[in-house]
Protein backbone atom coordinates (compact mmCIF):
# COMPACT_ATOMS: atom_id res chain seq x y z
CA UNK A 1 0.00 0.00 0.00
CA UNK A 2 2.80 2.44 0.84
CA UNK A 3 4.51 1.71 -2.48
CA UNK A 4 1.30 2.63 -4.34
CA UNK A 5 0.97 5.90 -2.43
CA UNK A 6 4.64 6.66 -2.97
CA UNK A 7 4.37 5.96 -6.72
CA UNK A 8 1.22 8.10 -6.94
CA UNK A 9 3.02 10.96 -5.23
CA UNK A 10 5.98 10.66 -7.61
CA UNK A 11 3.59 10.58 -10.58
CA UNK A 12 1.96 13.80 -9.40
CA UNK A 13 5.34 15.54 -9.12
CA UNK A 14 6.38 14.31 -12.58
CA UNK A 15 3.15 15.54 -14.17
CA UNK A 16 3.43 18.89 -12.39
CA UNK A 17 7.07 19.29 -13.48
CA UNK A 18 6.23 18.47 -17.08
CA UNK A 19 3.38 20.98 -17.12
CA UNK A 20 5.32 23.88 -15.58
CA UNK A 21 6.41 26.56 -18.04
CA UNK A 22 10.02 27.69 -18.09
CA UNK A 23 9.90 29.35 -21.51
CA UNK A 24 11.05 32.96 -21.15
CA UNK A 25 9.03 34.01 -24.21
CA UNK A 26 5.75 33.41 -22.39
CA UNK A 27 3.42 36.34 -22.99
CA UNK A 28 2.31 38.40 -20.04
CA UNK A 29 -1.04 40.18 -20.07
CA UNK A 30 -0.16 43.80 -20.73
CA UNK A 31 -3.75 44.89 -21.37
CA UNK A 32 -4.19 46.85 -18.15
CA UNK A 33 -0.92 48.52 -17.18
CA UNK A 34 -1.51 51.71 -15.23
CA UNK A 35 -0.30 53.60 -12.21
CA UNK A 36 -1.74 56.42 -10.10
CA UNK A 37 -0.17 58.64 -7.46
CA UNK A 38 -0.86 61.95 -5.76
CA UNK A 39 1.37 64.96 -5.21
CA UNK A 40 1.06 68.71 -4.68
CA UNK A 41 1.23 70.36 -8.10
CA UNK A 42 -1.36 73.11 -8.61
CA UNK A 43 -1.05 74.04 -4.96
CA UNK A 44 1.72 73.62 -2.40
CA UNK A 45 -0.53 71.73 0.03
CA UNK A 46 -3.42 69.94 -1.72
CA UNK A 47 -2.72 66.72 -3.62
CA UNK A 48 -3.39 66.41 -7.33
CA UNK A 49 -3.76 63.00 -8.98
CA UNK A 50 -1.25 61.77 -11.57
CA UNK A 51 -2.22 58.82 -13.80
CA UNK A 52 -0.34 56.98 -16.51
CA UNK A 53 -1.56 53.98 -18.50
CA UNK A 54 -0.40 51.88 -21.41
CA UNK A 55 -3.14 52.26 -24.01
CA UNK A 56 -2.95 48.95 -25.90
CA UNK A 57 -1.46 45.48 -25.92
CA UNK A 58 1.15 45.88 -28.67
CA UNK A 59 4.38 47.87 -28.52
CA UNK A 60 4.21 49.28 -32.05
CA UNK A 61 1.81 52.15 -32.62
CA UNK A 62 0.85 52.27 -28.97
CA UNK A 63 0.86 55.13 -26.46
CA UNK A 64 1.28 55.90 -22.80
CA UNK A 65 -1.54 58.18 -21.70
CA UNK A 66 -0.47 60.61 -18.98
CA UNK A 67 -3.06 62.71 -17.14
CA UNK A 68 -3.14 65.06 -14.18
CA UNK A 69 -6.38 65.71 -12.31
CA UNK A 70 -6.41 68.67 -9.92
CA UNK A 71 -7.42 68.32 -6.30
CA UNK A 72 -10.63 70.09 -7.35
CA UNK A 73 -11.48 67.15 -9.65
CA UNK A 74 -10.90 68.62 -13.12
CA UNK A 75 -8.43 67.24 -15.64
CA UNK A 76 -5.71 69.84 -16.15
CA UNK A 77 -3.27 67.92 -18.34
CA UNK A 78 -3.30 65.03 -20.78
CA UNK A 79 -0.73 63.87 -23.27
CA UNK A 80 0.07 60.75 -25.24
CA UNK A 81 3.64 59.51 -25.38
CA UNK A 82 4.28 57.46 -28.50
CA UNK A 83 5.69 54.07 -27.49
CA UNK A 84 7.61 53.85 -30.78
CA UNK A 85 9.65 56.85 -29.59
CA UNK A 86 10.33 55.23 -26.22
CA UNK A 87 11.62 51.95 -27.65
CA UNK A 88 13.37 53.12 -30.80
CA UNK A 89 17.14 52.78 -30.81
CA UNK A 90 17.01 50.28 -27.92
CA UNK A 91 18.80 47.28 -29.47
CA UNK A 92 18.30 45.18 -26.33
CA UNK A 93 14.56 44.93 -27.03
CA UNK A 94 14.39 42.11 -29.57
CA UNK A 95 11.02 40.42 -28.95
CA UNK A 96 7.53 41.82 -28.56
CA UNK A 97 7.49 40.48 -25.00
CA UNK A 98 10.74 42.37 -24.22
CA UNK A 99 9.28 45.57 -25.65
CA UNK A 100 6.03 45.26 -23.72
CA UNK A 101 7.89 44.47 -20.49
CA UNK A 102 10.04 47.58 -21.07
CA UNK A 103 6.92 49.72 -21.59
CA UNK A 104 5.25 48.19 -18.55
CA UNK A 105 8.35 49.06 -16.51
CA UNK A 106 8.20 52.63 -17.86
CA UNK A 107 4.67 52.89 -16.44
CA UNK A 108 5.79 51.46 -13.08
CA UNK A 109 8.70 53.91 -12.78
CA UNK A 110 6.91 56.95 -14.23
CA UNK A 111 6.21 58.41 -10.79
CA UNK A 112 9.50 57.71 -9.06
CA UNK A 113 10.55 60.50 -6.66
CA UNK A 114 13.21 61.81 -9.06
CA UNK A 115 10.45 63.01 -11.44
CA UNK A 116 8.80 65.28 -8.88
CA UNK A 117 10.67 68.57 -8.44
CA UNK A 118 10.06 70.53 -5.22
CA UNK A 119 9.96 73.37 -6.20
CA UNK A 120 10.02 73.36 -9.99
CA UNK A 121 12.47 76.28 -10.14
CA UNK A 122 14.80 77.32 -7.35
CA UNK A 123 14.76 81.04 -6.45
CA UNK A 124 18.37 81.51 -7.56
CA UNK A 125 18.09 79.38 -10.72
CA UNK A 126 18.84 81.17 -14.00
CA UNK A 127 17.06 80.43 -17.26
CA UNK A 128 19.21 78.80 -19.95
CA UNK A 129 18.74 77.74 -23.58
CA UNK A 130 16.40 74.89 -22.52
CA UNK A 131 13.82 77.28 -21.01
CA UNK A 132 11.12 77.95 -23.65
CA UNK A 133 9.29 80.67 -21.68
CA UNK A 134 11.40 82.93 -19.47
CA UNK A 135 8.35 84.73 -18.09
CA UNK A 136 6.87 81.42 -16.91
CA UNK A 137 10.26 80.46 -15.47
CA UNK A 138 10.21 83.66 -13.37
CA UNK A 139 6.59 83.00 -12.34
CA UNK A 140 7.66 79.59 -10.98
CA UNK A 141 10.48 81.21 -9.01
CA UNK A 142 7.89 83.37 -7.29
CA UNK A 143 5.12 80.81 -6.80
CA UNK A 144 7.44 77.99 -5.66
CA UNK A 145 5.00 75.47 -7.17
CA UNK A 146 6.28 71.98 -7.85
CA UNK A 147 7.27 70.55 -11.19
CA UNK A 148 7.27 67.16 -12.85
CA UNK A 149 9.43 65.70 -15.61
CA UNK A 150 8.96 62.75 -17.96
CA UNK A 151 10.56 61.21 -21.02
CA UNK A 152 8.87 61.75 -24.35
CA UNK A 153 11.37 59.62 -26.27
CA UNK A 154 14.74 57.96 -25.97
CA UNK A 155 16.62 61.26 -25.70
CA UNK A 156 13.97 63.86 -24.89
CA UNK A 157 12.44 65.00 -21.63
CA UNK A 158 9.83 67.62 -20.68
CA UNK A 159 9.52 69.50 -17.41
CA UNK A 160 6.03 70.77 -16.65
CA UNK A 161 4.43 72.88 -13.92
CA UNK A 162 1.19 74.68 -13.14
CA UNK A 163 0.92 78.31 -14.19
CA UNK A 164 -1.23 80.10 -11.65
CA UNK A 165 -1.32 83.12 -13.98
CA UNK A 166 -2.55 81.17 -17.05
CA UNK A 167 -4.47 78.52 -15.07
CA UNK A 168 -2.95 75.64 -17.03
CA UNK A 169 -0.01 73.25 -17.12
CA UNK A 170 2.91 74.54 -19.17
CA UNK A 171 6.35 73.32 -20.19
CA UNK A 172 9.09 75.18 -18.39
CA UNK A 173 12.14 73.17 -19.47
CA UNK A 174 12.94 70.93 -22.48
CA UNK A 175 15.81 68.52 -22.94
Amino acid sequence: MRNVQFLALIAIFVVAACNSKTDSSTTTDFGNVEKTTTSPFTDTVNLDTFKVALKGTKSKGNALIFRIISFKGSQIYQTQINTDELIKDNVKLKTESDKMKFLSDKVKYFFEDEHFLWPAVMPDELADQHVPDKEFHNELKQSQLNGFNYHTGTESKLYIAWSEKDKKVKVYYKL
